[in-house]
This record gives structure tokens, sequence and C-alpha cells, in this order.
């Protein structure tokens, strides 16, 4: 049973849905399938992508993803989203695909589940009773088994969500589409049955009916949940089925050494993600199984489980993607060189003097055209340096107020790595999860810069060289 999808309240949608909508810019272009795949094996041992899921209404479909930004200032580089059951949510599906191709073009992977009503109630059901229920094994056999009354209805509900699922496809956007979820467990009624003739096989007939549909943009996203019974290769569909192999941790906060190597072994090679989590990933679990490709917190546990301080640090850690450092078939960041410019301000990130001795101060001051002082070339490895120095936060004191200063660089100092948030317009400091910051929220001429912790406010947007 999944006691976590409580029904919304009335006054958090009201004051949710003003604000779904994600950044304009348009970051990735039509795109097959095999690109977003071959990324996420790229990725996997050294990055993962952040991810977050956005449950009811249909009508807010990026309210928990702006909850991200709202902590952060940074959106996820993983949009989720649900087909839906309820009959007013299933009325709205088209905003649910809207808001899948925003999120695409704002820079954002798409994940799409489905909790499908069981064919033995109406095409549109409350959870429960509907998808969280129980059929017969006989029942079972009839919906796999073509011909039968089951069967047929079974087959006009995936009907029913292919011409939504072909709008994605025909905007080029690749869904990493997770059908029959938490295979392994007993709350729904499609799973806990194992074997050739039982959940694997309902999983295999959709990719089939898919497939002779057209629908080649979607990635075949198996998962299972965390429950202690073990087995779960006994409901695998076969490698010819699946692209990606999931893990949801409910059972526990994160998975065990033994969950992440059963997982592995099932996947023989394929992307592996963490597909729900109720507690953001911390940077013990980032480094003791670095493979998990991407994760997605479910909908509401995002603030339900979190601090902000624990959402801040997993969005701010160096090997989290978010929105804008997803670069689907790009590589690396090139380095790029030039002024760094107060939004706020209309000046520039300035060493005072163009002193290049260690703890010269960096100010803001009246952007001139040939200055060496104003100088930065921003690198893929995470620094940002002038004057042959890197920026750096004075003795790597996590506080606000803390100056920012030119020193020596060092190899993989977290006092001098910076992370740009493109939609946000920040410099952020993933070691302390601050922003780089005008003093005071100056404007003036020789006004220090600091860390502080970012609030979006004007004194704490940059733009960086492109």
């Amino acid at each position: 049973m999944k006691v976590r999808r409580i029904p919304l309240t009335a006054l958090v949608t009201a004051l949710v849905v003003a604000t779904l909508a994600p950044p304009p810019a348009q970051a990735f272009p039509a795109t097959p399938k095999s690109t977003v795949l071959s990324y996420l094996r790229s990725i996997t041992g050294v990055s993962i992508v952040s991810g977050q899921h956005n449950k009811e209404p249909a009508t807010a479909p990026g309210q928990y993803t702006r909850q991200v930004y709202d902590v952060t200032g940074q959106w996820p580089g993983l949009w989720g989203g649900d087909m839906m059951f309820n009959p007013d949510d299933v009325a709205n599906r088209q905003r649910v695909i809207d808001q899948a191709k925003l999120e695409w073009a704002g820079g954002s992977l798409v994940a799409l589940t489905w909790h499908a009503c069981s064919p033995t109630v109406g095409a549109t059901c409350a959870f429960g009773g509907g998808v969280q229920t129980q059929i017969s094994d006989a029942q079972f056999q009839q919906v796999v088994t073509g011909g039968t009354a089951l069967n047929t209805t079974w087959r006009s509900r995936m009907a029913a969500v292919v011409p939504y699922l072909r709008q994605l496809r025909d905007a080029g956007v690749p869904v990493l589409w997770r059908p029959f979820h938490e295979m392994n467990e007993s709350w729904n009624w499609w799973g806990n049955r194992p074997g050739a003739n039982g959940s694997a096989k309902l999983f295999q007939q959709m990719r089939d009916y898919f497939d002779s549909q057209g629908l080649d943009n979607l990635i075949w996203v198996w998962n299972v949940q965390d429950n202690p019974a073990g087995g779960w290769a006994n409901y695998y569909p076969g490698n010819g089925y699946v692209d990606v192999v999931t893990l949801d941790a409910w059972y526990k906060n994160y998975p065990s050494a033994g969950d992440y190597q059963q997982i592995q072994s099932i996947a023989a090679g394929k992307p592996i993600a963490l597909a729900e989590l109720g507690k953001v990933p911390n940077a013990a679990l980032l480094s003791s199984q670095p493979r998990w490709a991407y994760f997605m917190i479910w909908s509401e546990q995002l603030r339900g489980t979190n601090t902000n301080a624990e959402i801040q640090a997993t969005y701010y850690h160096p090997r989290v993607l978010n929105q804008g450092e997803v670069t689907l078939g790009s590589g690396p960041p090139p380095v790029t060189s030039g002024k760094i410019r107060g939004v706020g301000s209309g000046k520039c990130a300035d060493v005072a003097g163009a002193n290049s001795a260690n703890g010269t101060v960096v100010q803001l001051y009246t952007c001139d055209t040939n200055g060496t002082a104003q100088g930065w070339t921003v690198g893929s490895d995470g620094t940002v340096r002038a004057l042959g120095k890197c920026l750096d936060v004075a003795g790597g004191v996590n506080a606000d107020g803390t100056r920012v200063q030119i020193w020596d660089c060092v190899a993989g100092s977290g006092n001098q790595q910076w992370r740009y948030g493109g939609s946000a317009q920040t410099l952020v400091n993933p070691a302390t999860g601050r922003c780089l910051d005008a003093a005071g929220q100056g404007t003036a001429n020789g006004t220090p810069l600091q860390i502080w912790s970012c609030t979006g406010n004007a004194n704490q947007r940059w733009t960086i060289p492109a």
C-alpha cells in the first residue's frame, strides 16, 4: 500500500498553480531515445541527474518541481509526471503532456509513470479499489490472454494513452516510460506475480503493442521496490524489453549495498536509477553507490521528509546534474572567458587593483573594456579564474558573509568550486551551499563579494561568459 499518495489540499493547489511554468530556455532539440540512453550510460559512475515527481492533480503538473526551485534556485534535471487514474485528472492528461514538452524544451529529461485502473473497474477510478486493488489469478490470466473480455478492455485502456505519447514522439521528446512500477509489490493489481506468465508478461505485451503503434520515443523503464524478500529477477521481462533498470526505496531511506548489487546484477550493464525516493540522496550514498544514473523524489516527500538544508546539499553536490547541466551529446561544457556581470547592479566582478596576490578581494566595479581584473575564465573543472588565480571562499568557511578572494588554484578544492544555475543566474559554491553575493545588496564600486545563503535576490544573480 502506498499511503504516501495523499490528496493535496485545495489551499496548496491554489498556491502552486500560479507558479508551475518551467524556464523558457530552449535547451534540448528533437532527440531520439538512443541519445538519452547513451547519455545515461556516459554519466554512470561519474554523475547523477536530479529528479522530481509531480503527482495529481493534472491541472498542476509542475508544482513539486517548482518547490525544488523555491528551495534551491535550481530546476531538477529530470521532470516526472503521471498519466493518472481519477476522472478529473484523466480529463486533464493534455496538461501533463504540455508540461512534459515545456520541461524538455527547458533542458530537463522527461519521465512518465502510469497508475492505471484495473481492467476489472472503469476506465477512470479512485486510487483505493481501482489502482490499489487485487484481482484474482484467473482474472489476471484473462488480462494477458488475447481475445478475452478483460484483455480487450485492457487493450482499449492502452490505446487511450497512445495519442498522448505520440504527441511527445512527434515533438522529439524521449520519455523514460515506467509502467507497472513496483512490480514485486502487492498493493497494485498488476504486481506480485513472479515468473514468465506473471507481471513480466504484462510489461512485454505493453511494449509489443506500443512498438506496433510507432512509439519509438519510449525508453522502457522496469521497476521494483526494495522489498526485503528479494528475488527481483523473477519479475524481469528480459533484456529485449527493458532499457533502464530501476529501484524504489521505501522500506528504508536508501538502498542497501545488497540492493545496489542486486539491481546491477539484473541490469547486466544497462543504466540503473532510483525511480522513487522519499529522502534526497546524501553525500555518503552518492559516494558509496555511484552508478545510479538519476534519482526522482516522490512529490510531497520532497518537503515532507527533507529539510531545506538537506535538499540544498543534494542539489549543490558536485556530482548532481540539474537543469542546464544535462548536456545531451555535447560532452563536457567548454571553457569560456569574459566578464561576470551582476544582474542587479550592472557592474562586474573585479579583482581589486588587478592585484594577483593571494587574498586579494573580489568586488563590484564598473565594467571596463580590456581590464584583466575582469577577465574571468569559467572552466569545465568547476573553477572560475582570473589573473592566473582561482575564485576562492576565504578559509573555506561555511558561513554567511565569508569574503570571496583570489588564491592559488588547488586541484579539487571545495573552496574553489562553483556551479552556475542558468535559470536562476546564481553562482553557487557546492561545498558551502551558498551563493556569490554582493555584500549588503550594494551596487557601488568597491562593494565586496561574499558568500551568503541563496535568496534569489538580484544581488545574487549573475551572467557569466557564454
